[in-house]
């Protein structure tokens, strides 16, 4: 049986869900849509939002035979046996391939692709679910034009739900019927992706339960559906990454709500080493001077959390997390690091002072002892002698963040140094 995801796949423009970025009245791949257009295409973005739809409806507008190829499984050999097909009575209007997960293959691969792209023997749309332009050949990429579909939303994804219920509700032997909440249940549960929905309708009328001679489901058998799998996450993609990304962003906009959401996404995905090692780097990065016992207590919640694992390691690292994102923030170690090391890149090394070298008399053998100035033999264990090469003159990589400890530090320093 022909599962419902594909038995309603839209068949116009009008009839895919979201996207209106794309395919709005006047958006440019719905104009090279509508002109018949035989460009090649790379569509990017996360699964069930309209890619293979919309090749599909090119497909047919520009009256191509369509071939679906996936990288995952698909070898060049294949992409020859289509070609086979070009000026016969199979592909008398040429031939459109849609080659999906196109980032599976290598760049060997890849580069293969252009000879039938620039011979015009085929029109190529490729899709990813990766960034395309970390993933593919820079020749292919600019022979292409890169469109990126976004998840749908909620309201994006309702139509396609009260559509699927409809057609259940038609075709059952019993009257099936649901509760007014659950069609924008199942588009809040679909993590964007259309098709999950759809699914889980075909799921839901499966599952219902003859009752007074009809079919009846609720938010609530909505809700029980395993959800886990409509949550994008993978530990070497974008999705990775973002949600790492997020993390480190939310905490060092001092957003405490925000930094536990994406650990808790980071954690129901099963992934406890990432956002450890993420924290440890926020509490450094971010934090850093101004709450210097934050990477300590850090640490400590880190190690916690790998000792006892999950699914427990969640309440220390939201304390962790939680302590980052309301502590006050400094980058000033950060960006001196960052500042020194270019420096040094750059050529910028000069000679380290004589009296900083690990010598205790001179190399002539005169017995002169190295210039060097102990500070604790001083007041206030300080006193004034150079330390950067004398290349590099009076450089400053350090400047004092703009809060309590730092300028307290600051202040200090002043008065010693008398500055």
């Amino acid at each position: 049986m022909q599962p419902l995801a594909d038995e309603i796949r839209p068949r116009t423009l009008d009839e895919v869900a979201g996207q209106k970025h794309l395919l709005g009245e006047g958006a440019l791949l719905r104009r090279l849509i509508e002109s018949g257009t035989s460009a090649n295409l790379i569509f990017y973005g996360p699964s069930g939002t309209g890619k293979t739809t919309i090749a599909s409806i090119i497909a047919k507008r520009t009256e191509k035979r369509l071939y679906h190829l996936n990288a995952t499984t698909a070898s060049l050999q294949d992409v020859k046996n289509i070609l086979a097909d070009v000026d016969t009575m199979l592909a008398p209007n040429g031939i459109l391939l849609y080659l999906d997960e196109i980032q599976y293959f290598n760049k060997k691969q890849q580069q293969s692709l252009l000879e039938f792209m620039e011979n015009g023997k085929i029109t190529l749309i490729a899709s990813t679910t990766e960034n395309p332009y970390f993933y593919i050949y820079n020749a292919l990429l600019s022979r292409s034009t890169v469109f990126e579909f976004k998840p749908l939303s909620p309201e994006d994804a309702l139509p396609a739900v009260e559509r699927a219920l409809r057609i259940e509700q038609e075709r059952s032997s019993l009257p099936f019927m649901w509760e007014d909440t659950l069609p924008m249940t199942v588009a809040r549960n679909c993590g964007g992706d259309v098709r999950k929905a759809i699914t889980a309708v075909e799921l839901l009328y499966q599952s219902a339960r003859p009752e007074n001679g009809k079919l009846y489901v609720t938010s609530e058998d909505a809700s029980q559906l395993p959800q886990c799998s409509a949550m994008r996450y993978d530990r070497e993609g974008d999705d990775h990454f973002d949600l790492l990304s997020a993390l480190q962003k939310s905490i060092r906009g001092s957003d405490p709500d925000a930094a536990v959401y994406y650990l808790g996404r980071l954690l129901v995905a099963g992934d406890l080493l990432s956002p450890c090692r993420r924290l440890l780097v926020i509490a450094a990065e971010d934090v850093g001077l101004a709450y210097p016992q934050a990477i300590v207590v850090t640490k400590a919640c880190v190690d916690a959390a790998v000792q006892i694992g999950l699914p427990e390691a969640r309440l220390p690292l939201a304390e962790a997390a939680i302590l980052l994102a309301t502590a006050p923030k400094s980058n000033s170690a950060h960006n001196a690091i960052l500042a020194a090391m270019a420096d040094i890149e750059k050529g910028h090394m000069g000679e380290i002072p004589r009296h900083l070298k690990n010598v205790h008399l001179d190399s002539a053998g005169t017995g002169k002892t190295a210039a060097y100035k102990y500070p604790h033999n001083y007041p206030n264990h300080y006193v004034e002698q150079r330390y950067l090469p004398e290349a590099l003159g009076n450089t400053v990589y350090y400047e004092y963040g703009e809060n309590k400890t730092e300028q307290a530090a600051k202040r200090y320093w002043s008065q010693i140094k008398g500055e």
